[in-house]
């Protein structure tokens, strides 16, 4: 097969889809930023919480445009996680256990130390440890757009390992948001939402493959978890669990594979629609009566503490001691300054950070907006450090080998879960 003709990598079209939204998702930050403290900031946030209706839960009351990003179209969000995560399972770079060990761990730390640094900061207020979880989650996207900007300075298999670790740490937040932020449940809609859910497992077991069917018992199985009680985010990650999957060792991208056809479907709309349009509807605050005094309230502070201070604290010394303890070995063609700002590139919570905030304080609009000042102020503060680390650490001895034999391993669109095997 000639250069020409020979299919794009997976892997490859990942890092660079990721990279393109990541870059997007800061210009609509900003974006947003800008018309919440302009002119337009009235019509700003009076379209976002325009009634369309219908009432779907009594709870939440008349749907808004804000409720349609929020908990219809980030289902859709939560469904390309879930898919990533179980192809990561079953056929990627988690499949065994010696590749999840280093991730998983690095990822367990990385989100235990931030919960702790919050809590430490907000002790004064216990009515706040409600969020202890916001600061514990990364934005892979945001991540991976600000390694993008660095170029070939940054060896691709760092980022091939954020991408790992960025993905454990969803499948944390998703547990996170099911089990700690469902205040009540409705019994009926549970059950409603586990006869669809056991429906869509026989398809599975019925080696169904069209995905018509899985993407109809997605419609119904959101409307079920939003009546339930549980976030209907929530019904997007239970749909990927049953979509099937067809490995394929050697080249983990089957184009026989349901799964892997929807995730490619979903991963253009995910990254170019859906989360920038939930970062505009987000990240718009108001700065009227902003003080260096509100920075330093306990919510606001303890997320930015947690965010750049914690993940730097959880992420790099669990992997300092694991591979002096050898339990795993340090990515090949990378230092340990180049680790060392990947850990704080893991910081960058934006998306999973702003999603949890409103989760954790809902029906207090004022903490809401403290959470998500403290979301940016604190990813802020690990992006542009933890760029200007990666753009000034010097490579390893053995980066240009390790990167060209990567390069040629990812352009023969090789096996991806042996590839990262082999550089850890």
């Amino acid at each position: 097969m000639t250069a020409s003709s020979r299919p794009n990598s997976a892997l490859r079209e990942f890092l660079a889809s990721e990279a393109a939204g990541g870059v997007i998702l800061m210009v609509v930050a900003i974006l947003a930023m800008v018309v919440a403290n302009s002119p337009l900031a009235e019509s700003y946030f009076y379209l976002l919480h325009v009634e369309t209706g219908p009432v779907l839960n009594d709870k939440l009351g008349p749907m808004t445009i804000h409720l349609w990003i929020n908990d219809a179209l980030m289902a859709v969000f939560f469904l390309l996680v879930g898919l990533e995560i179980k192809r990561e399972f079953v056929d990627g770079r988690l499949v065994t256990w010696q590749q999840r060990r280093l991730p998983f761990i690095a990822a367990l730390g990385g989100m235990a130390a931030p919960a702790l640094v919050f809590l430490a900061f907000t002790a004064s207020t216990p009515s706040l440890a409600r969020g202890w979880a916001i600061p514990a989650a990364t934005d892979i996207a945001f991540a991976i757009g600000v390694m993008a900007l660095l170029g070939s300075r940054v060896p691709t298999a760092l980022k091939l390992f954020l991408t790992t670790v960025a993905i454990v740490d969803d499948m944390g937040a998703v547990v996170i948001i099911a089990l700690a932020y469902t205040p009540s449940i409705k019994g009926i809609g549970l059950l409603g939402a586990a006869a669809i859910l056991g429906v869509m497992m026989l398809m599975n077991r019925a080696g169904v493959r069209h995905l018509a069917p899985y993407l109809a018992g997605f419609a119904l199985l959101w409307f079920a978890v939003l009546v339930s009680g549980v976030h209907a985010t929530i019904a997007g990650v239970l749909t990927a669990f049953t979509v099937p999957v067809v490995t394929t060792p050697g080249r983990p991208d089957s184009p026989d594979s349901p799964l892997h056809r929807l995730e490619h479907g979903l991963h253009p709309w995910s990254a170019f629609l859906i989360v920038p349009l939930f970062g505009f509807a987000n990240a718009g605050i108001s700065l009227e009566g902003f003080s260096f005094a509100t920075l330093l309230a306990p919510l606001p502070l303890g997320i930015a503490a947690g965010l750049f201070l914690g993940k730097q604290l959880g992420i790099f010394p669990t992997i300092w001691i694991v591979v002096k303890l050898g339990i795993a070995q340090r990515p090949r063609g990378s230092t340990w300054l180049q680790l060392y700002g990947l850990s704080m590139l893991c910081g960058i919570g934006f998306t999973m950070s702003l999603f949890i905030g409103m989760l954790a304080f809902t029906g207090t609009p004022g903490l809401i907006e403290e959470a998500k000042l403290g979301v940016m102020v604190g990813s802020l503060l690990a992006g542009a450090l933890g760029y200007l680390v990666l753009r000034f650490a010097p490579p390893a001895d053995d980066a240009v080998q390790v990167e060209a034999e990567i390069d040629g391993e990812i352009a023969a669109d090789g096996d991806v879960a042996a590839i990262e095997a082999r550089y850890q």
